[in-house]
């Protein structure tokens, strides 16, 4: 009885988000709906079970960890840090073919260890790499793929807001997961730089060699940049070093962080205007996904109380399907949803099913995750939603630069997102190899 009411309520919430309604409202009406049927019309149990569950949704301090690190990333893209950081990585790869977009995949890489989301990365690169790259003659596909594919790394390297939703609903430890990214992170921004360094050696055209004399910065200007690339160097090391070496938990090391990304604003200009709306701007973006993280943890308990995933891996289980053949119905799933919603909402829509069937299957919980999050960051890529893309669109200062350009550009991208998936699922080291060494 309890699982044919969850897949009634499964299927109700996804006619529901088809209709374009929110998906946490969506979540919670079905979750709520679906208690108060299994509790036979009993509103009070219902309600105290919903309150209870919304409660203890966001008690835990662990929570802390997203406002604090969307608010670090926004203090180092709001004080200019990320440009020193792109024009310190363009002079250090001059000798390499498409050097530019390189030096966009390189600062994207360093810039993602500092933002907890993709697409901070994409608004300050679309400003700073797009138009440089437009000066040097770069095919315009080529540039805005860079911009919007090399964006991605923002949800795999850590910190990461999806590794931590992720860690939440699973109840998984966000430093291990933390861990657990850097490797495939750093190997999915070495398949980037490998595309594009073959992609400009067999058509030159689309991405000049630089042959004009390089314009040396003025000593004001070397200074400023060492201000800001040694300030995120030390960031990182304070976030990520702290969280490896057990300086830190998760939570101590977001709030030192964000003292330090002020400090450095600070040093870079930022006065009390600029630091207050990188605090409003933080809550804007923090808000909506606590309530997401709310419905998701009633949406859980729906599924528990009804025996819905038990129930669900036994339908997988009686259709003998492979191991391998589950994941690539996953795969499947995960791509079509990212054409209609946003990668928070897909993990909190699939991870509370998909994460214990994985483990049943025997894989392991931590290079599933990172499989995971490779797959979804797909979906900011994918038509007709890309989420990445229209960030691209609206922040790229050139009206030429449409949609399908960038979807264009960046399709290579997604591609090699699902390369490094399958390669972390078939060497799964890849991704526990570190956590097992630290943690």
């Amino acid at each position: 009885m309890g699982g044919d009411i969850v897949l009634i309520m499964l299927a109700v919430l996804i006619v529901m988000i088809l209709l374009g309604i929110h998906i946490g409202v969506a979540l919670s009406l079905c979750s709520g709906v679906g208690v108060y049927i299994m509790f036979r019309g009993n509103t009070e149990a219902a309600l105290s079970i919903m309150s209870n569950t919304a409660y203890e949704a966001i008690r835990k301090d662990v929570f802390a960890v997203i406002p604090l690190f969307v608010l670090m990333g926004d203090f180092i893209w709001r004080s200019g840090a990320a440009g020193d950081l792109y024009r310190i990585c363009d002079r250090t790869l001059r000798r390499l073919p498409g050097r530019l977009a390189i030096a966009t995949i390189a600062g994207n890489t360093v810039f993602a260890a500092v933002t907890g989301v993709s697409i901070a990365s994409a608004a300050a690169f679309s400003r700073i790499a797009y138009p440089e790259m437009m000066k040097l003659g770069y095919k315009q596909t080529f540039a805005l793929g860079a911009v919007a594919g090399s964006a991605c790394l923002g949800m795999l390297i850590p910190p990461s807001v999806l590794l931590i939703v992720w860690a939440i609903l699973t109840e998984m430890s966000v430093g291990a997961l933390f861990i657990a990214g850097i490797l495939p992170g750093l190997m999915l921004a070495l398949l980037f730089s490998a595309y594009v360094i073959i992609a400009a050696i067999m058509n030159p055209e689309i991405a000049p060699a630089y042959d004009k004399p390089l314009v040396e910065p003025t000593p004001e200007e070397n200074r400023a940049e060492l201000v800001g690339g040694l300030g995120i160097l030390a960031l990182i090391t304070i976030v990520i070093g702290g969280i490896w070496f057990g300086w830190f938990t998760p939570t101590e090391a977001a709030a030192f962080g964000v003292l330090a990304a002020l400090v450095i604003g600070v040093f870079k200009g930022m006065r009390t205007a600029d630091i207050l709306e990188s605090m409003y701007q933080a809550g804007r973006t923090t808000a909506p996904i606590m309530f997401l993280l709310i419905a998701a943890q009633m949406y859980s308990r729906l599924l528990a109380l009804g025996g819905g995933v038990n129930y669900i891996q036994g339908m997988f289980t009686d259709s003998n399907l492979s191991p391998f053949m589950v994941m690539m119905l996953m795969t499947a799933i995960w791509l079509v949803l990212g054409m209609l919603i946003d990668s928070v909402s897909i993990i909190l829509l699939t991870v509370p099913i998909f994460a214990p069937l994985a483990m049943g299957l025997g894989y392991d919980p931590i290079a599933f995750a990172i499989f995971g999050i490779l797959v979804i960051e797909a979906g900011l890529l994918s038509p007709p939603f890309g989420l990445l893309v229209y960030t691209v669109r609206g922040s790229v200062p050139d009206s030429t630069a449409t949609l399908k350009k960038i979807f264009i550009g960046s399709f290579p991208y997604f591609m090699l997102i699902l390369v490094a998936a399958f390669i972390v699922l078939f060497f799964p080291t890849i991704a526990t190899f570190l956590p097992k060494a630290v943690i």
